[in-house]
């Protein structure tokens, strides 16, 4: 098997169900969907396996989701003979870790600046481009009816983890968050003040 195909090379690219070019919306999205998990493979391989099995073991798992995600964002059409795999218990999964990571984090009152020990910084890349890999899948949703509504909560929830366990990262290894500093309370609590 050769590794290139020359196929692209005039700007179009296959999907699941078709082609269409590498600049749509549905390519940038599920591409920047592959982003955010090369910056998890970065994060797992910056991590102490001693002091973070729990973390290194959740991140291949979202990786494996991840990929999920980018082949539900990839069909042009919905096939009963290919159901979509991002599924809700992904995201009850990310909830539950969330609330748990957050009682092992110090409180927090106001906004932090992304940093901190390598792994944790690595985190927020991941928080930030999942951010933008959640922008690309909102602006999909408005362009086609065939995207797995599934897959905009779970970015959305998962740029959440991110900030959450990139705090308990910096606290395991006793590194603190910078917290900006011209930043209210903001937070009561860990909760964001309404």
């Amino acid at each position: 098997m050769r590794l290139y195909t020359r196929t692209g090379d005039e700007g179009q690219t296959s999907v699941i169900g078709g082609r269409m070019a590498k600049d749509d919306t549905r390519v940038i999205a599920y591409g920047t969907t592959d982003e955010v998990n090369s910056f998890v493979g970065m994060a797992v391989a910056q991590l102490d396996e001693e002091v973070f099995p729990d973390i290194k073991a959740e991140l291949v798992k979202i990786q494996h989701e991840l990929f999920d995600c980018g082949g539900d964002l990839a069909m042009l059409k919905q096939r009963e003979d290919r159901p979509y795999k991002a599924k809700q218990e992904m995201i009850d999964f990310l909830e539950e870790r969330i609330d748990a990571y957050i009682q092992e984090a110090p409180e927090l009152e106001r906004f932090i600046l992304p940093g901190g020990a390598e792994a944790a910084a690595t985190i927020h890349v991941c928080r930030t481009v999942t951010r933008r890999a959640e922008r690309y899948v909102t602006r999909l949703h408005r362009e086609s009816d065939v995207v797995n509504p599934i897959v905009l909560k779970y970015l959305n929830r998962l740029s959440d983890y991110f900030f959450a366990i990139a705090r308990v990262i910096n606290s395991r290894l006793q590194v603190k968050d910078v917290e900006y500093e011209r930043s209210a309370i903001v937070f009561r609590n860990g909760k964001r003040k309404e």
